[in-house]
């Protein structure tokens, strides 16, 4: 005779694709971003001189070699909002370096939500790392690799934050999400404003196999290319606690509160095919698992 399902089983996926399907009619994927030049919202923070400038500003390149890398941060601080940018990363034998694209508060404890994106020896894929700091404390690190090789061609890396969750893309598919989770007990950014800042830099004692690759500086120096320098956010001084205009952006609207159908699926093609670390499934640093995880989906 053939096996079954037993019965709760099948309740719970019924249930699951059904909550599947209230949230398709519910929710929408972010904007088209715009693109504009580099000086309209960014400006250099370090290293001026390893900074290039190409199409009348509207493409950059980032330089790293052995004397040092180099950065740029946004004019502005942002609570809340949706920010993208097209990066093409270093090529070639790019072990030992991090190319990082991030929102960061100014003081102690501060919020943080990460891409890092970790260089590999030639032929190897490049590491995406995720991360998502709340009052001064992380350990929230995801690692995909990509379906594609980020250092053919631009892709775009883009975060959509609002008070109800934090979702994390590239191209249009998410990778991640961090919900509001505060009624469990889980802080989350929602009264500091952030800069975005972006650096290519050696971390060759952490950043490839656990630091066990180190940098061939033989092969610098090593390059990373951006453009579309989008930024839709809600623009706040360092001391503001909460936004101007909430409830008033279309990234702040009922359908932005949640990921549609297609887009939880297409988060489930990530965790099943190119989820090399999820701090949700450690169980060496989590014996318990973090509240969050469930209602994020990621497990």
């Amino acid at each position: 005779m053939g096996s079954s399902l037993p019965f709760s089983c099948l309740l719970y996926l019924w249930l699951y694709m059904l909550s599947l399907a209230i949230v398709s009619t519910n929710a929408a994927p972010p904007r088209k971003p715009i693109d504009v030049p580099f000086s309209k919202n960014y400006v250099p923070t370090w290293a001026y001189d390893h900074i290039k400038y190409f199409n009348g500003g509207n493409e950059i390149s980032l330089v790293l070699d052995k004397s040092t890398g180099t950065g740029f941060q946004s004019k502005g601080s942002y609570l809340f909002g949706h920010f993208s940018m097209q990066i093409k990363m270093v090529p070639g034998d790019s072990a030992g370096t991090v190319t990082a694209y991030y929102l960061s508060s100014q003081n102690s404890e501060h919020d943080e939500i990460d891409f890092e994106f970790l260089g590999n020896r030639s032929g190897q894929p490049y590491i995406l790392q995720t991360n998502v700091f709340t009052g001064g404390k992380g350990d929230r690190e995801q690692r995909i690799y990509l379906w594609f090789d980020p250092t053919k061609d631009y892709h775009s890396y883009s975060i959509l934050w609002n008070m109800y969750q934090i979702a994390f893309f590239v191209d249009d598919v998410p990778i991640r999400v961090f919900k509001n989770s505060k009624d469990l007990g889980v802080r989350y950014p929602f009264n500091q404003p952030m800069k975005l800042y972006s650096s290519l830099w050696n971390a060759d004692d952490w950043a490839t196999r656990g630091g066990l690759e180190k940098t061939d500086w033989s092969k610098a120096p090593f390059v990373a290319s951006y453009r579309s320098f989008h930024i839709d956010g809600c623009e706040a001084s360092v001391e503001a606690k909460f936004c101007a205009t909430q409830g008033m952006r279309w990234w702040d609207q009922k359908e932005f509160q949640d990921l549609d159908g297609w887009q939880y699926r297409r988060l489930q093609w990530v965790r099943q095919k190119y989820t090399i670390y999820n701090y949700c499934t450690d169980r060496s640093r989590y014996p318990t698992m973090p509240p969050e995880c469930h209602r994020d989906r990621d497990i």
